[in-house]
């Protein structure tokens, strides 16, 4: 008896032990369920999270929230910021200035508005070393593509081919003149100066002596002087064409290849006879640059100082000698005209007249838009043209 309830209380001692063991296994077994969900959890937004800073090139908003609830970071303030900012298009402008064609009055304009806009302007001052060689071209390349974004360059230089060297290339811009008036300008540019002072033109020309200083403009056409002929009258389209040696000849493939130049690498060329035209597309194409640039342009501080850069003791030859010229410039007003006509264009997809405009025109709001959505159009179009 004693023996059968002993065995008795050693089973009901074991069933306790095993039930108690089962109970312990369970809640085990839930704890490691719950604490291996939460780990896989966090491994997944661990790297969601991952991806999408890589993706995005900087840390999604979701953990920008998360650091600013628990507090800001030291990382970014020892780093600095991750997302580099954001730079308008185009963010680089080269304007290879042809000489004797408002080039210093536009240099005089970029020089307020890039304390204005807050753009970096490089003006250089070379105005005698317009081609190159193929190790200088390099370099200046290199050196232009290294400036603080966004930025506008301008030189007196001839075309300068970014692709051909696999460099990203800027924005190309220029203004030309008539060619004859052109002309004319720096010839007595070159003996006289400007109005800014009889000592400008001493300094360019030091070793001019009188008897060229003052030759009239008659003779030396008439006689053709070389200052007065070809190649020295084939100005402008070198500018345009590029460093290659036959771009420095007068000749129909020098014509043609600036001409395509001008079509496959500048954003606008204007000309010079519709300053305020020019100015004002280059408003609506490049804001970021030229924003406001006609109010100053018209304001009477601007004036005093633009009309200091004339050019002073200009005389008008005669009309045989105004003839020989135009036979000798035959290619430069083949690109002149084609340069007008391109610029018209340009301002009739704009809406704005070819011809001279009211002092005092004001633009209605509906063609504001127009104009500013035409602007997108072009730069559109300009950046989808083949390289």
């Amino acid at each position: 008896m004693a023996k059968h309830i002993g065995n008795n209380c050693h089973k009901s001692y074991i069933r306790g032990k095993n039930r108690r063991g089962n109970w312990l296994a369970v809640i085990l077994l839930r704890v490691s369920r719950r604490d291996f969900g939460l780990c896989l959890t966090t491994l997944l937004v661990f790297c969601l999270g991952s991806v999408l800073w890589q993706l995005n090139g900087g840390p999604p908003q979701l953990l920008l929230h998360v650091r600013y609830y628990f507090g800001q970071s030291t990382f970014l303030d020892d780093h600095g910021p991750l997302v580099p900012r954001v730079l308008p298009f185009p963010s680089k402008v080269v304007y290879n200035r042809v000489g004797k064609c408002g080039s210093r009055t536009i240099v005089l304009l970029l020089r307020i508005l890039a304390e204005r806009n807050k753009f970096t302007l490089i003006s250089s001052d070379i105005h005698n070393k317009t081609r190159l060689s193929k190790h200088e071209q390099m370099d200046l390349m290199i050196n232009i593509s290294t400036v603080h974004q966004p930025f506008l360059y301008t030189r007196h230089v001839h075309f300068l081919n970014f692709t051909r060297f696999r460099i990203d290339e800027p924005v190309y811009i220029n203004i030309v003149r008539d060619p004859i008036n052109r002309f004319l300008s720096n010839y007595f540019f070159r003996r006289f100066g400007d109005w800014r002072g009889e000592e400008n033109h001493v300094v360019r020309t030091p070793g001019m002596k009188d008897d060229e200083r003052y030759l009239d403009i008659n003779t030396c056409i008439l006689e053709s002087y070389p200052e007065c002929s070809n190649p020295r009258l084939f100005y402008m389209i070198p500018y345009f064409c590029g460093q290659h040696p036959q771009c420095r000849e007068p000749s129909l493939w020098a014509l043609q290849k600036a001409k395509e130049n001008v079509l496959e690498h500048y954003l606008l060329v204007g000309v010079l006879e519709e300053l305020e035209d020019v100015l004002l597309l280059l408003e609506r194409l490049l804001p970021h640059f030229f924003s406001d640039v006609l109010n100053i342009y018209k304001s009477p501080e601007y004036r005093k100082l633009g009309n200091m850069t004339g050019t002073v003791h200009k005389q008008t030859p005669s009309l045989k000698s105004l003839q020989v010229l135009y036979q000798r410039m035959k290619y430069e007003y083949d690109f002149y005209n084609f340069i007008k006509a391109q610029f018209h264009l340009t301002k009739w997809k704009f809406g704005l007249k070819t011809g001279p405009r009211s002092p005092r025109h004001h633009t209605s709001l509906h063609l504001r838009e127009q104009q500013e959505e035409q602007s997108e159009t072009v730069l559109e179009n300009w950046a989808e043209r083949p390289r």
